[in-house]
């Protein structure tokens, strides 16, 4: 009896488990409680977390997931059995996130989901995007003093550009070793853009600036809308060919929803695919935080500097946002700046949230998607950049 015992326990998951495993295990259940009882961002936190939490269970043949196997070029024959250990379901699914399958995918769900809008009515919010993407400039240069190569610091600071996808795109191509906490670092810091940017916009905006009520944009034709995706794919992909899968999906996307033509191809990028590919994307990149390897002092450095880095990218945007204030005399909320960051809706809702609370009777949702979309071709392109000068 006791021998049975004995081999019951040597042969169970308690046993061979590392307290590395077991400190990611409770880091899975703090995501898991800020999905669920916080709702922050849930619809990519709850999977992330949970794809964590299977990889730190210990597993018989190997684990569920062999991050080792993806460090470089894919080891295809690993993948097909018969080695020393056995794939598991992640090691499939993560082939999608490191043949940049599963971003390109959610970038062109974004575009099906966005009104480019407000951004085409004002093109001075190409400004503030811009501006918000300082965030990723500081980060990188924060990332090479901490004594990250020069391909670990560009996929460090693209966190700065606060889009998940991106992240994840060129972190794949240039520091895959590192995915599992630039990717938690990126969608954590998302989740919690609602704590992170009102104490900046007050400090960045006065009492007055944040009480402007702006002006209704000028509407939109339905030609500008068809002929938008169109030509800013062309100019971009002519520029900087780098970026064409990510903004090439993005605005494809758009285009099956301006289109008139294909509301069946709008609706299942919108709906169908898009809930499908966050469900692997989310569980294959939280199955990445491994923890003998998510647990070293680099991923605590990545997980500070992505911090500092979303809050370099708002001052960004506010800075921007206060030069148009001054420029317009007055006309421009500066807070919509803050937007510029490309956590789309996430940064417009919490820039319109912060403004009403100054002024109940003012509403610059609308207003700060102009900026909010900017930042998405914004983070695209510099993406594309990074990749051009050290991929």
């Amino acid at each position: 009896m006791l021998e049975v015992l004995k081999n019951l326990w040597e042969t169970s998951g308690i046993a061979t488990m590392t307290w590395q495993q077991g400190v990611m295990i409770l880091v899975s259940f703090l995501l898991l409680y800020l999905a669920i009882k916080k709702q922050f961002e849930p619809l990519l936190l709850l999977p992330i977390a949970f794809g964590m939490l299977l990889t730190n269970l210990p597993w018989p043949g190997g684990g569920i997931f062999h991050p080792e196997w993806f460090d470089g070029e894919i080891n295809w024959a690993a993948l097909g059995g018969g080695g020393e250990s056995d794939p598991g379901l992640f090691d499939f699914l993560y082939i999608g996130v490191k043949m940049d399958i599963f971003p390109c995918l959610i970038f062109m769900a974004v575009g099906a989901m966005t009104d480019f809008g407000p951004l085409i009515s004002r093109p001075s919010s190409f400004f503030m995007g811009a501006g918000a993407q300082f965030g990723i400039s500081a980060a990188f240069i924060l990332a090479c003093v901490f004594g990250f190569d020069p391909q670990g610091a560009a996929s460090i600071g693209i966190i700065g550009g606060a889009d998940g996808p991106t992240a994840i795109y060129l972190t794949s191509k240039l520091a895959p070793e590192l995915l599992g906490g630039i990717a938690i670092a990126a969608y954590s810091y998302m989740a919690l853009i609602p704590m992170i940017q009102p104490p900046i916009m007050k400090l960045f905006t006065n009492k007055k600036m944040r009480q402007v009520k702006m002006e209704q944009s000028r509407p939109v034709s339905k030609a500008e809308k068809i002929c938008f995706p169109i030509i800013v794919t062309v100019v971009c992909v002519l520029i900087l060919p780098s970026v064409a899968p990510l903004l090439g999906c993005l605005m494809l996307g758009n285009l099956f929803r301006e289109s008139g033509v294909t509301d069946r191809l709008s609706d299942t990028a919108q709906n169908a695919m898009c809930n499908i590919v966050t469900i692997m994307l989310g569980t294959s990149v939280g199955a990445t935080a491994v923890g003998a390897r998510f647990l070293k002092l680099e991923t605590l450095l990545i997980i500070g500097i992505g911090l500092l880095a979303f809050a370099f990218a708002t001052v960004g945007g506010l800075l921007i946002g206060d030069l148009m204030y001054v420029l317009s005399k007055g006309k421009i909320n500066p807070l919509i700046g803050a937007a510029g960051v490309s956590a789309v809706p996430m940064a417009a809702r919490v820039a319109s949230k912060v403004g009403q609370k100054e002024n109940p009777s003012n509403f610059l949702l609308m207003h700060a998607m102009g900026p909010n979309v900017a930042g998405v071709i914004g983070s695209a392109v510099a993406a594309g950049i990074l990749l051009t000068l050290f991929g």
